[in-house]
């Protein structure tokens, strides 16, 4: 059965969602947020090996033991090696993370994700004994084309057109959210069928994967509750439109996309109750003698 939509319609505004979203990371954050997460670089990279190694094991495990058809088990681990979620950093700082380590550490992820989204392919080839139709020097170009690329231009406007970069701050805030969610209404529209055929057992291994990507964040987080919010909730985060892109490259099913689709919407409602229990704690305590 066709999908309702086009599937290079919606792969198509995938990549320009990530394309607006990475550019208004580079028109919001300094340059300087960014070394400003390596002034703890043993926290930053226990950060960086919970967000492109802890989680994607957990979800390869997790998969395995609930049996899942390969399939879903490929769009489960396709969803947990793609790092750097657009909505990532306004959760960690919505509940509590330190403001002088989560920009950078958005930044060193979306970065990275350049290097680890070829290798993590190259990686599931031979775990699955099959050869992706894109090579990863072909997934390196369109990860680098639609994150670096972007990121670079918005930093570059930030510094060099202020006023510029002001007029366009709140307007590029705003479409980048309208798109992540017309996006996510088109892939539903498009492959809400395969999503009921999912079943329960992928809601479950997004919903495990997505609570064991807590945990290890929060342990490897450090004894400051700001960092370990902003590594828990990293972890826990992942980029759908960039597995998206990649499930486009490779031509995969609709299966596979149903799943990453299934993944999105149970980790969002697994998540919230962590941010929330976080931003509760870290909440300002109002001055009683001020009230009187």
């Amino acid at each position: 059965m066709q999908p309702l939509i086009p599937e290079w319609f919606i792969s198509a505004f995938a990549v320009a969602t990530v394309f607006v979203v990475m550019f208004h990371l580079g028109l919001g954050i300094p340059p300087r947020e960014f070394l400003r997460a390596w002034r703890q670089p043993a926290l930053t990279l226990k950060a960086l090996f919970s967000v492109l190694v802890a989680v994607p094991v957990i979800a390869l495990v997790v998969s395995r033991m609930l049996v899942l058809p390969r399939a879903a088990e490929v769009g489960i681990v396709l969803m947990a090696i793609a790092p750097g979620a657009p909505v990532a950093l306004q959760r960690s700082l919505g509940a509590g993370a330190e403001r002088s380590f989560a920009p950078g550490l958005q930044i060193t992820v979306a970065l990275a994700a350049v290097v680890s989204m070829p290798l993590s392919i190259a990686a599931l080839d031979v775990l699955y004994d099959a050869t992706a139709r894109a090579s990863p020097w072909q997934i390196m170009r369109q990860v680098t084309f639609v994150q670096l690329l972007p990121l670079a231009l918005g930093v570059l406007v930030g510094r060099r057109l202020p006023r510029i970069a002001a007029l366009l701050g709140p307007i590029v805030d705003r479409a980048w959210k309208v798109l992540l969610l017309v996006l996510l209404a088109l892939a539903v529209i498009a492959f809400w069928r395969v999503m009921v055929a999912a079943g329960l057992r992928v809601a479950l291994a997004a919903a495990i994967t997505t609570l064991g990507a807590l945990a290890v964040g929060h342990w490897l987080g450090g004894p400051v509750p700001g960092t370990r919010t902003a590594v828990a909730i990293t972890s826990a985060a992942r980029n759908p439109g960039l597995a998206m892109l990649v499930a486009a490259l490779n031509e995969a099913s609709p299966a596979i996309r149903a799943t990453l689709l299934t993944y999105m919407v149970v980790a969002a409602f697994t998540a919230l109750p962590y941010a929330l229990a976080r931003g509760w704690r870290t909440r300002p305590v109002p001055n009683v003698e001020k009230m009187k």
